[in-house]
């Protein structure tokens, strides 16, 4: 994407420490150097949202399927209700694994990526990611059988982390790095719906699309923007691809069984 970008930034396995996540002065230092801070941010913040999920259904389980009814992604609701697309990446099932798994994922993949875009770019690229695995969830139901994927739940941050994987694939491929350790961890999520029932591919692949797309027109793209500031790519493609996404959504909702309904 630019001259971030090459081998040395592949350093898999390091993320943030705690006290980066949690000292002030750290964290201030952490950000000034490049380092993982929305990373950690992301995590604290995935970790503290299923803390209160595991509270609520412990004490009010109503209150819990109250939340989770107005911030969980279904297809059915996303046009009506578009701030699901966001707080679903925040959410996990109240089991351990789904939010450990994740959050490793997170945590192995995301300071690479945060050192070579950015901190805010890192940012921006992740939530477009996330809603590129909303928009997998709405074509799902335009194609599944009977329209039963317009009904199907999903949450959870693998959309947004599919999004990453896929970045990482494209910019490892163009610098020539060896990923072959973060190649086999992408390969076990991959497979991971095929061995575990409940998982959202629908997605996973809207992620993965999503974030190949907006990664190949920053590091390639229009040959006229290819001397822009990564910054400016980023906006401008990122703006694009989030407004392809926009349009996709609606096109998918006019095949919304219940959209007179939700509306």
């Amino acid at each position: 994407m630019n001259n971030r970008f090459n081998r040395g930034a592949f350093g898999f396995g390091s993320g943030p420490s705690l006290s980066t996540l949690f000292s002030r002065r750290r964290i201030a230092a952490s950000w000034r150097n490049g380092g993982a801070v929305v990373t950690g941010g992301i995590i604290v913040a995935c970790v503290a949202i299923w803390l209160v999920e595991i509270v609520l259904n412990l004490v009010a389980p109503s209150a819990l399927s109250a939340v989770l009814t107005e911030t969980v992604f279904v297809p059915v609701y996303a046009v009506a209700h578009p701030w699901i697309f966001i707080t679903a990446m925040f959410l996990h099932a109240t089991n351990l694994f789904h939010v450990l798994f994740n959050m490793l994922t997170l945590w192995s993949i995301g300071p690479v990526l945060e050192r070579m875009m950015g901190h805010w770019r890192f940012l921006a690229f992740y939530l477009i990611a996330g809603v590129g695995g909303g928009i997998g969830m709405m074509v799902w139901g335009v194609v599944s059988p009977n329209g039963q994927g317009w009904i199907t739940a999903s949450y959870g941050a693998s959309g947004a982390l599919f999004g990453l994987f896929a970045s990482v694939l494209i910019v490892a491929r163009r610098v020539g790095a060896d990923i072959r350790s973060m190649t086999v961890w992408i390969g076990i999520n991959f497979l991971m719906p095929f061995v575990i029932k409940g998982i959202a591919w629908q997605a996973h692949v809207g992620g993965f699309i999503t974030g190949a797309l907006l990664t190949w027109l920053l590091v390639s793209g229009l040959p006229a923007l290819r001397q822009r500031s990564f910054t400016q790519r980023m906006w401008i493609y990122g703006s694009a691809v989030f407004v392809l996404l926009v349009v996709v959504a609606i096109l998918c909702d006019t095949q919304n069984p219940l959209r007179a309904l939700v509306f």
